[in-house]
């Protein structure tokens, strides 16, 4: 399958990254190297993440990475990376939801 990284998502990643940084560079730019290696594994195994509860739809589905949680949505021929979001963040609460958006 073929992965597909949305803006949001990459401009997550890019936050991310900006926040880490202000303290280690280095560790900043491993972090996010390990995010995106933990989605390449979904290419081969487009399950693995598990279903998002607050979404109520199988094709929307998680990766938990240490404290963040990478949303993403199974299509036909691709997976559609939807954002990175840190896990303390409730999403039950917020009005955009990251798989509506999209």
């Amino acid at each position: 399958m073929k992965l597909e990284w949305t803006e949001p998502a990459l401009l997550d990643l890019e936050c991310i990254r900006d926040y880490i940084k202000r303290d280690s560079e280095y560790y900043a730019n491993r972090f996010v190297e390990r995010i995106i290696e933990a989605v390449e594994g979904l290419e081969q195994f487009p399950e693995m993440g598990r279903w998002v509860p607050e979404a109520e739809a199988e094709n929307i589905r998680e990766l938990l990475f240490h404290n963040y949680r990478i949303i993403y949505r199974l299509e036909t021929n691709s997976i559609l990376i939807l954002t990175v979001i840190h896990s303390a963040r409730d999403l039950a609460g917020r009005f955009d939801k990251p798989w509506e958006v999209i």
